[in-house]
């Protein structure tokens, strides 16, 4: 039987963290539209002005990858996108409160 071996290349990000814009391209291998696009439709909200101002949480990297991930997956427009995700927030909001309340 043959071994397989993965090499998995991660890095450990904290919400302290200040991304670029470019920095964000790289981090999510995306072109500088996709991601101006979510900033646009509201997906990520970075701190600045202009795009060479734009400064990114370390959670908008995560959600920016969800973001892909979905768009990707689900062949969904930046719209779409952004209606899952802020589905998936509601959802999560709601399983806390559950979870606070014992009820879960």
């Amino acid at each position: 039987m043959a071994h397989v071996h993965l090499v998995v290349d991660a890095v450990v990000v904290d919400e302290t963290m200040q991304f670029s814009l470019a920095e964000l391209c790289h981090a999510c291998q995306a072109e500088s539209a996709r991601l101006i696009a979510l900033v646009d439709e509201g997906v990520l909200q970075p701190a600045g002005q202009q795009p060479d101002e734009w400064r990114f949480s370390g959670s908008a990297l995560r959600r920016a990858r969800a973001a892909l991930r979905l768009s990707r997956d689900l062949d969904l427009n930046v719209s779409g996108t952004a209606l899952v995700l802020d589905l998936l927030d509601e959802i999560a909001a709601l399983q806390a409160k559950l979870h606070r309340a014992g009820v879960v």
